[in-house]
């Protein structure tokens, strides 16, 4: 039974929402982020430090059922001509949190990694766990080389983790920032009537799956943790649609029109990524529930009646 929890980096859109999702069951969520710039992140104890040392994250450790480790400072897109930046602001913090978890392998990890990230274009068959990552971006490659920090602190130390990789996360607290999330950047320009810059002919084929299928999931991980080992699953909708596909959904969850102006395509952006989460089916029991266009007009909704 999971009654506390230490979530490193929650002060962004996952971690806002499963800290919210956590205090409402009755547990006791601990919160540790780089910025106290979140005066509504639900928690119990929030801790603003960026942790360099093992030692500063070993007291947090203390008396928690599990960590779920959501920090990252970068997208494929950003991290473009920028390997130098991965290895401090997202290989590092992770390297510290595990070396502070040498001392209580005990306590279960929850890491969140990439699917769309991490796997190479498919033309038929979704991605699985198996694949090898063919990392495009140096976010990508970045996320490998975590995982295999996770798998090298595991055989060591008997540490429990769960690697999930989600695909494209969306949903209504997700704030409209330049290159994270194409949902809350689509639905913003209809809103304001401005026109979306799309790079590419607006083919290229993802995977997007509504934040609380997302959260249930990582609930059944932190509930049911691997025994002294490291489980990766896929999280995913298992309904890939094209940009233009997205976009066509997006006006009609609005009932506006979208302005859209494309541009050449990216090297970082592979042209069709589909994604299989039946693992995650089979070893926890999880299924999405939210078809994408009913989680596009929630969004919608929830953006209508919350922002200005």
């Amino acid at each position: 039974m999971i009654k506390r929890v230490l979530v490193i980096g929650a002060g962004g859109f996952i971690g806002g929402t499963l800290c919210q999702v956590l205090s409402n069951q009755g547990i006791h969520v601990r919160t540790l982020s780089r910025s106290g710039l979140y005066p509504n992140l639900t928690g119990d104890e929030h801790i603003v430090s960026d942790c360099h040392q093992p030692s500063q994250l070993a007291p947090l450790l203390d008396n928690v059922d599990a960590v779920v480790y959501l920090a990252a400072t970068s997208t494929p897109g950003s991290s473009a001509g920028k390997p130098s930046a991965e290895l401090g602001g997202n290989l590092a913090p992770l390297v510290v949190t595990l070396e502070a978890l040498q001392a209580q392998p005990s306590i279960p990890l929850v890491y969140f990694s990439s699917a769309g990230a991490l796997y190479d274009e498919c033309s038929r068959e979704a991605s699985c766990e198996n694949d090898l990552p063919r990392p495009r971006s140096y976010h990508g490659a970045a996320k490998v080389a975590a995982e295999q920090f996770i798998g090298a602190w595991s055989q060591q130390f008997g540490g429990s983790a769960t690697v999930i990789r989600p695909s494209n996360v969306y949903g209504p607290g997700q704030a409209e920032k330049a290159g994270f999330g194409i949902v809350p950047t689509t639905l913003g320009c209809i809103r304001r009537g401005k026109t979306l810059t799309v790079w590419g002919d607006g083919s290229a084929v993802r995977d997007y799956l509504y934040i609380d299928d997302l959260i249930s999931l990582t609930l059944a991980a932190l509930e049911q943790p691997p025994a002294n080992e490291v489980r990766t699953l896929n999280a995913a909708s298992g309904e890939s649609v094209s940009l233009n596909e997205l976009f066509a959904l997006a006006e009609l969850a609005s009932g506006q029109s979208l302005q859209r102006s494309h541009v050449g395509s990216r090297a970082v952006d592979a042209s069709r990524v589909t994604i299989s989460a039946d693992w995650a089916r089979q070893t926890l029991g999880w299924r999405p529930l939210v078809p994408l266009a009913e989680g596009l007009k929630r969004t919608w909704l929830w953006l209508n009646t919350t922002q200005p």
